[in-house]
């Protein structure tokens, strides 16, 4: 048996597929398993032994489309389940399967604060697509695989931090997600562990403001490392700080500690880092959360933040010592 896997983006809901690609291969173990997603995030899945064989979405639709064809799959399962993935299983004109996205409940949340919304993590929606071939959850959570050149590299860009330290995750794909930066100066100023800061290239002027307020003990990476690298200090660090974004579920995968900032977008959502112990930290019963399913690129809709700025930083130190 032969199958096509479907996530195009992005890293987490990458990530949060490898539970899927894990328990296929190990329970129907002949089956070649191929996976398709957007060339920008090769990394997070290249190292994946579970994976036979990797496609790359891009410009290229004709040309892909004729290499899935000569592959001849016996079925697709749809794990994007947006146009362009329907787009291609209309072309390969195949058997497929896909799960629930619930937007009709995250619609329902949004707009009107009716909370229909199932009990159940995405990836547990994932494995409801996977019934009718009795594929089942092991349990064991997320994967992610990095090379030991990797992780080698990650450690030498990073020697002058001592262990252990903490990372704290600064990006996300929206304002809205991302706890500000005066927040983040307050809680590193009331820690003496060593921090590190990681994030992309547009995250590194915040970086180095945050480092700059805090001292020696913060240590600014954002836009230094590879998405490999950075889930390699991550994979060291001794607690993990985060937005609601991909380096999240690459912490939830080496089953790290974490502490997550929930703004305007709430963990019900099903998203929350998967089978690894968390603090899911947020402001509750604020009527205008959630705001949106996804956020907002520039600044809150209503103009005050409450959902970040209010959230309690005493809690945080705590969970800091506890969890």
């Amino acid at each position: 048996m032969k199958i096509l896997i479907i996530r195009l983006s992005s890293i987490g809901d990458i990530v949060l597929t490898t539970p899927v690609v894990r328990c296929f291969k190990n329970q129907e173990p002949e089956t070649e398993i191929h996976y398709l997603l957007k060339k920008q995030y090769q990394d997070v899945m290249k190292n994946n032994p579970y994976i036979d064989k990797l496609y790359f979405f891009e410009d290229n639709f004709t040309q892909l489309l004729e290499e899935l064809k000569e592959e001849e799959f016996d079925f697709i399962i749809d794990l994007h389940k947006n146009l362009r993935s329907g787009r291609i299983k209309r072309a390969l004109q195949l058997p497929s399967d896909s799960f629930n996205k619930i937007n009709i409940e995250k619609y329902l949340i949004v707009n009107f604060k009716l909370n229909f919304l199932p009990d159940k993590h995405i990836v547990d929606r994932y494995f409801e697509a996977l019934e009718m071939y009795g594929i089942k959850n092991d349990g064991k959570g997320l994967d992610y695989f990095i090379t030991k050149e990797e992780e080698q590299l990650a450690l030498e860009k990073t020697d002058h931090v001592e262990s252990p330290y903490y990372a704290f995750v600064l990006g996300a794909t929206f304002f809205t997600k991302k706890y500000p930066a005066d927040k983040i100066i307050e809680i590193c100023e009331k820690i003496k562990t060593n921090v590190v800061l990681l994030g992309g290239s547009e995250d590194q002027e915040i970086g180095d403001h945050i480092a700059q307020a805090c001292g020696s003990h913060v240590h600014n990476f954002c836009g230094k490392l590879s998405i490999n690298e950075s889930a390699a200090i991550i994979k060291n660090a001794s607690k993990v700080l985060t937005n609601d974004t991909g380096l999240m579920h690459i912490a939830a995968a080496y089953k790290k500690d974490i502490i997550t900032f929930w703004g305007n977008t709430i963990p019900e959502f099903g998203m929350y880092p998967y089978k690894t112990n968390h603090y899911n930290a947020q402001v509750e019963k604020l009527k205008c959360r959630p705001c949106s399913k996804l956020g907002y690129k520039t600044k809150c809709p209503k103009g005050h933040f409450k959902c970040m700025l209010n959230i309690d930083q005493q809690a945080i130190l705590d969970q800091l010592i506890s969890i």
